[in-house]
């Protein structure tokens, strides 16, 4: 049987289209589809530089009406309170082409030209553009590195692409009331946050609404940048505060290309996974782009009882051993010796019962042999699995039938700290 190829650039394409369809859940899906890609059309032939203008010319052409670019879905970051109802911001303000500055300031003079309709294949692209290295004191780099240490989109690169992703991060001290990005406007940057307060401002039909805020801590700006779509939202600094500024060109070079490469390594294996079935492809997309990938040795502990629960788990590889500590039964030490109640083989999940009942780890978890398991943070957890939670809490019954076979009691795992 022949292998079907897909064409360069459809899997954004769509994804795009897609992501705009959930958003919007529009009546019609094909005259909603007619006209997003023809606003894409019509974007593209605005986009394009006139024939007549000489090469490296710096000068804007002549603008041109566009339509008004839709605001993308929730980016994958988390503001704090007043979530889910509309996108998070996804907004940046310009900066200068001047590379020598440590710090480039922003300019509302000096657009990029529209690249919401622009097709981009991270494979495609070749790495020729030079690094870019904004230089830092030791004590700037150490803000740095502790404002970076929870990005999850930071999580899976390796120790130099980070450290290339650190250099080329610059410091933007920002004022009360100041625009850090615009909705509307296309991406430049990606922003992490070392303090401040910032307010997330949504504009639709004619009215605009606060949907979130950034407290001290977060990012934003990477759906513009991961799929080439105008910011979703306004940032607006409602305390004096400073950012962490990612340029456009690095963002898409080490991120967007290791995103890339992890969804060709994961995208099979989710789908596999019977717990994720019931999920949109977009959703599936979602939790791929913010998995790790851990590794344990034979007889390594990867959770343990009546610990705080900060992570769920899918294995991958091998086989993770479920325990308990029983009640009736001593160690040799005189403490409680610990009975296996479960196996779970690849595919299969563990950790989700703390999560879902917010206790702490009513089961500890070993590794048989060696094992490879995918690992959610618990901030990703509850913003991606919300479809599957029905799904988790039915087990919870199923996991205390097996106590009550077993110990002829459940109260193991609905109070581990007892």
């Amino acid at each position: 049987m022949s292998r079907i190829r897909i064409p360069p650039g459809l899997t954004e394409l769509l994804q795009g289209y897609t992501l705009e369809v959930l958003r919007q859940q529009p009546p019609d899906l094909v005259d909603f589809a007619v006209d997003y890609f023809t606003r894409l059309r019509d974007a593209r032939a605005h986009a394009a530089v006139p024939p007549s203008a000489p090469p490296g010319d710096s000068a804007e052409p002549e603008p041109e009406p566009e339509p008004e670019p839709e605001p993308e879905s929730e980016p994958e970051t988390e503001p704090q309170p007043e979530p889910e109802s509309g996108p998070v911001a996804d907004a940046n303000s310009d900066s200068e082409d001047d590379e020598d500055e440590e710090a480039p300031a922003p300019s509302r003079f000096c657009r990029r030209v529209s690249v919401c309709a622009e097709a981009y294949n991270p494979d495609e692209e070749e790495d020729t553009e030079p690094r870019v290295i904004h230089p830092k004191t030791d004590e700037q780099r150490c803000r740095l590195q502790e404002a970076c240490r929870d990005i999850l989109l930071f999580k899976n690169l390796d120790q130099e692409q980070l450290s290339q992703v650190l250099d080329a991060m610059f410091e933007r001290l920002v004022k009360v009331d100041e625009h850090v990005i615009d909705q509307g406007d296309d991406g430049d940057n990606f922003y992490v946050i070392e303090r401040g307060t910032y307010d997330i401002l949504v504009a639709k039909d004619n009215q605009t609404r606060s949907v979130g805020q950034y407290d001290n801590r977060g990012s934003f700006g990477e759906l513009a940048l991961m799929y080439n779509t105008p910011r979703a939202a306004t940032i607006i600094a409602t305390s004096e505060g400073s950012l962490w500024g990612l340029d456009r060109t690095t963002f898409r070079r080490i991120i967007v290309k290791n995103n890339a490469k992890k969804r060709k390594m994961f995208e099979s294996f989710i789908e596999s996974v019977p717990l994720l079935k019931s999920l949109e492809v977009s959703e599936r997309m979602k939790i791929v782009d913010v998995i790790g990938e851990k590794n344990y040795k034979d007889g390594e502990r990867i959770i343990g009882q009546g610990e705080k629960a900060d992570s769920f788990y899918i294995v991958e590889s091998g086989e993770v051993s479920i325990l308990i500590k029983s009640k009736t039964k001593a160690s040799k030490d005189g403490g409680s010796q610990e009975v296996e109640i479960a196996r779970c083989h690849k595919g299969q999940y563990f950790g989700e019962l703390a999560l879902v009942t917010n206790k702490p780890r009513a089961a500890s978890a070993y590794a048989v042999g060696n094992v490879t398991c995918l690992v959610m943070d618990v901030q990703a957890f509850e913003r991606l699995l919300g479809p599957c939670m029905d799904i988790m809490k039915r087990n919870i019954s199923h996991y205390e039938e097996q106590l009550v076979k077993m110990f002829g009691s459940s109260l193991d795992l609905m109070n581990p700290e007892q």
